[in-house]
């Protein structure tokens, strides 16, 4: 069973939410909050496995919520709802360990799907988000930093993948490139996320594009 927090200003949606997870047999709700505060003191007490967190709400908001809920790392999982897709804060809730990140008006089925995944340690973006992110490095309007001793840390094999995995191959494919098997890219998909501190490989993307290892414009199938 997954334990679900819903965390939303609006009790309406809140409710719809809700309504929505209860509605399958492998969810179940353990919580609603109004605001970052409340859902911080609701996730202390239901200890959720997932949090769907919006980010504009009066008092603390879903970003700064989020990164204190991802700073434990025994805490529940971050999946970002707003009506936003342009809203920069997007970006930094994913940058401070957010899992995911999904539009409002998501049919039901992607809402359901996104839960699951993420749950189980997955990462996952709307397709819109994922152009966004894209189209924002491109213009300028992130600026990557360069953090060249968390790149050192890694072998050259796990930078070979790392790229991979940033340009969206699956462990199939990078292994297929690379002529290695599925398990030994996976082995190093674990070792390269835990040398980053990221939670997933979402994070790990970001990750990438932050350090400048990912450019704007790469193309899934790069070698």
């Amino acid at each position: 069973m997954i334990r679900v927090l819903v965390v939303d200003d609006q009790p309406v949606v809140r409710a719809g939410f809700a309504a929505i997870v209860d509605a399958e047999p492998d969810l179940t709700v353990v919580g609603e909050a109004a605001d970052g505060a409340d859902a911080l003191d609701q996730a202390a007490r239901s200890r959720p496995d997932v949090v769907l967190m919006d980010i504009r709400m009066p008092g603390m908001d879903g970003l700064t919520a989020t990164a204190r809920l991802t700073a434990d790392p025994d805490g529940p999982r971050v999946l970002v709802l707003t009506t936003f897709d342009l809203d920069a804060h997007v970006f930094e809730a994913l940058r401070v360990g957010a899992s995911g990140f999904l539009l409002k008006d998501a049919q039901p089925v992607d809402l359901l799907h996104a839960i699951r995944v993420v749950a189980a340690g997955d990462g996952l973006l709307a397709p819109t988000v994922t152009r966004r992110l894209i189209d924002a490095f491109a213009t300028g309007a992130l600026t990557p930093p360069a953090e060249p001793a968390e790149l050192a840390a890694l072998t050259a094999r796990e930078r070979e993948v790392f790229v991979r995995l940033a340009a969206g191959l699956t462990n199939a494919e990078i292994g297929a490139q690379l002529g290695v098997a599925t398990g030994t890219v996976k082995a190093h998909v674990n070792t390269l996320l835990g040398k980053l501190g990221a939670r997933d490989r979402v994070q790990a993307t970001i990750r990438a594009y932050d350090l400048g290892l990912v450019r704007p414009g790469t193309r899934r199938s790069s070698a």
